[in-house]
């Protein structure tokens, strides 16, 4: 861990999505500390929704088989290169938190439990950056495959909202520009005709 100190504000606005790992592991401890700490995102009637099953250390030898055989159903019949190519983008991170919440059947509890989840996992990442630690948060389509879902212990009625790999990195992506608030906020009351002006 290489703790910096970090500002919100630094924080908020230094962070970056790390797609590109080195491969360095990620510590347990160091891991299990930001969890810890990001608990403290806001909830509903603190319900603190969310359940996570956390890999980094040795599991991950285990966890990778799963996103193979996942994600490259025919990878028996490809060259070796070519498996650990398309492998990559998973074996490279140093850790792996998947954030699993309830569906509730009422919509607005539903809604409030991914909001408040989603704030969990922007807590994790913000810390994981005050660390020093990169990582992306990532959505992709196999996180309901039946297979993964059972490989996740994750229940009837329970749906994985994320992939959060986290690992370290050489190389600082460049950040993009984002929208200001005057091309997002209308001030209540008034009237926006950009026809007019």
């Amino acid at each position: 861990m290489n703790e910096q100190s970090l500002t919100v504000r630094e924080a908020i606005i230094g962070r970056r999505s790390i797609k590109k790992f080195n491969g360095q592991p990620v510590d347990r401890a160091d891991l299990l500390k930001i969890i810890d700490d990001a608990v403290w995102a806001p909830n509903h009637q603190n319900r603190e929704p969310w359940r996570l099953v956390v890999a980094c250390g040795k599991e991950l030898f285990q966890l990778y088989d799963l996103l193979r055989d996942t994600t490259i159903p025919e990878w028996k019949t490809l060259p070796e290169e070519e498996v650990e190519k398309r492998m990559q983008k998973f074996t490279t991170a140093g850790g792996y938190v998947f954030v699993i919440v309830p569906e509730d059947p009422r919509q607005k509890e539903r809604l409030e439990d991914f909001g408040a989840a989603s704030a969990f996992i922007q807590n994790m990442m913000l810390l994981a950056w005050d660390y020093g630690i990169g990582s992306c948060w990532k959505t992709p389509v196999f996180l309901d495959a039946p297979n993964f879902r059972e490989a996740l212990g994750v229940k009837p009625g329970e749906r994985i909202v994320g992939m959060v790999q986290f690992g370290y990195f050489d190389e600082l992506p460049k950040g993009k520009e984002r929208k200001k608030s005057d091309e997002i906020v209308t001030i209540f009351g008034t009237k926006e005709d950009k026809e007019e002006e």
